[in-house]
Order: structure tokens, then sequence, then C-alpha cells
């Protein structure tokens, strides 16, 4: 089990949109998609402010969640119930005490570039 650990949210974006494939299901508090065979994902752009994050089946969305990124404070990794999956909470600091406003669980935890797991696309 990897020890909890935070990250600016860029580094963890710039890292998960390399990982799609290793995406096991993302959410929020309210919503979680959850992968399969014979789904994908896509994570980019919606506009300025918001990324989306969206599962696909085929050319067709089945759900996507949005992510204003300027309200993410940072990611942190926190420890699961399961030993093959690795936790990533966004992390919003507003005008109320921290909490998680979206999460992604992965199939492995974080490598930095440079690793040499790093920078490869699952």
């Amino acid at each position: 089990m990897e020890p909890p650990f935070t990250l600016p949210f860029e580094t963890f974006w710039s890292w998960v949109v390399l990982h799609p494939n290793c995406i096991l299901r993302a959410g929020t508090p309210e919503a979680v998609l959850y992968d399969t065979d014979a789904l994908h994902w896509y994570l980019g752009p919606e506009s300025e402010d918001t990324l989306v994050v969206q599962l696909i089946h085929g050319k067709r969305p089945i759900g996507e969640l949005f992510i204003e990124h300027k309200q993410v404070a940072y990611v942190q990794a926190v420890p699961s119930q399961r030993e093959d999956e690795h936790v990533f909470e966004l992390v919003s600091a507003g005008d109320t005490e921290p909490f998680a406003a979206w999460f992604f669980v992965m199939t492995h935890g974080y490598e930095e570039e440079g690793t040499p797991e790093g920078g490869k696309v699952h």
C-alpha cells in the first residue's frame, strides 16, 4: 500500500492523461463512472476553465464528468481498501473545509517522469 502523499493538479493531470487505460473508475461524491473492457476513456479540455472526463462506447459517450480545474487545490493519493487499486482525490479548498470534489481510481500508483515506468502510455 502506498503511503498518502499530495501533488499539484497540473502534475497529476499530465500523468493521468498518459494512463487512460489504467483508470478503473472516476467520479464525484454524487456519481461514478466504471470502466469495462468495452469502454474507453477520453480526457481533455472542455473549455478554458473546465476539463472533461468521458467514458465512451465506440463513438458514443456513456457518461462524463467535468472538472473545474481552477477549483482543485491539490491532488492527494489515499490508501485503498484493495491492494490493486490506487485512489487519487482532487481536493477543492473553497470557502469551507477542503473536500474531495472528484476522484480517480487507478490500476497503479503515481509514477514520476523519468522513472522506469514513468512516461509510458498503458
